[in-house]
């Protein structure tokens, strides 16, 4: 089994949830979605995030879901699993189910319920109490979906209480200083190297992220090959060839950031791409006009012309 570690490092893509057009879990599209992604050269999956549709699921459809994927990935990747619940005891639960199935690691991310510093860093103590000595996981720093404001102290304060804490998802934005703040502590050696992958807006400032000390991306975009090549890029060196890739993508994924209609524009593109059956997004979730289908069908066409032109 692939473990999560402080070494983690490349592009953690996180998955759609495919559904039929009737709703239900199509899991087929899910075996192509997961060749897909291998196929673009992903490092790690993130699945059952907040663009998985984590919450429109019933248990036993995220139990379900969870299990195909690791199945078709077969130990090819680590798989990381978001864990985040209400109450700790579906946390409890749920991540014991998925690493009994061979995951990596789970996410979690703060409930809008906790407000001062020490109210989050005692609520991450709890998860983990919750998620035991031997599970590593993700504390997820994402405010514009929790309503919740780490500080970089409060964040230095729960990773130092959990050991098992080996990866920061940072996803605040603006958030390149917080970044720079967290990276600095532990090359100063105030803290135990964690890896940290961004996931603001699709990888919307990855190419600076990285500049910051960023170990890689995890986020989801329609052309995960984007975030592979961007990456690669920018550790060998070739800052500028990164920002070239970066760019002639960017169109595109800024438009796929959308408030709303975000996850439906990933959903067409991946049915455009034949990776998934059907765009479905279940209620409640947007719906794709034709002037939005015009607008995709123009940036994809130009994305297609900057990409060949940079060869």
């Amino acid at each position: 089994m692939n473990t999560l570690d402080r070494n983690a490092k490349g592009v953690y893509l996180i998955t759609v949830t495919p559904f039929t057009d009737s709703g239900a879990l199509d899991l087929a599209s899910t075996d192509r979605m997961v060749d897909f992604c291998l196929e673009k050269g992903v490092t790690g999956l993130t699945v059952l995030g907040i663009m998985g549709e984590a919450t429109k699921l019933t248990a036993e459809e995220s139990r379900t879901f969870v299990r195909q994927v690791l199945a078709r990935v077969n130990g090819r990747v680590p798989v990381v699993v978001g864990a985040s619940a209400p109450g700790f005891a579906p946390m409890g639960e749920l991540t014991r189910a998925v690493m009994d199935l061979g995951a990596a690691g789970v996410m979690v991310a703060p409930p809008p319920t906790v407000r001062t510093d020490d109210q989050i860093v005692a609520y991450f103590d709890m998860v983990s109490e919750t998620v035991g000595p031997q599970v590593p996981w993700v504390l997820q720093d994402h405010p514009v979906s929790t309503g919740v404001q780490m500080s970089p102290g409060v964040i230095l304060r729960i990773l130092k209480n959990a050991p098992t804490c080996v990866m920061l998802k940072h996803e605040d934005w603006p958030g390149l200083a917080k970044l720079s703040a967290i990276r600095a502590a532990s090359d100063k050696g105030e803290l135990q190297r964690v890896s940290i992958l961004t996931g603001n807006g699709g990888g919307l400032f990855l190419p600076e992220e990285l500049t910051r000390g960023a170990d890689g991306a995890m986020t989801g975009f329609a052309y995960p090959e984007m975030m592979v090549d961007v990456v690669a890029a920018h550790a060998r060196g070739e800052r500028d060839r990164a920002h070239d890739l970066f760019d002639a993508y960017l169109p595109l994924a800024r438009y796929e950031q959308q408030a709303g209609v975000g996850l439906a524009v990933r959903k067409h593109l991946f049915k455009e791409r034949g990776v998934i059956a059907s765009a479905m997004v279940r209620k409640p979730g947007p719906k794709l006009s034709a002037q939005d289908l015009d607008d995709i069908r123009f940036l994809v066409q130009r994305q297609d012309k900057r990409l060949r032109d940079l060869g």
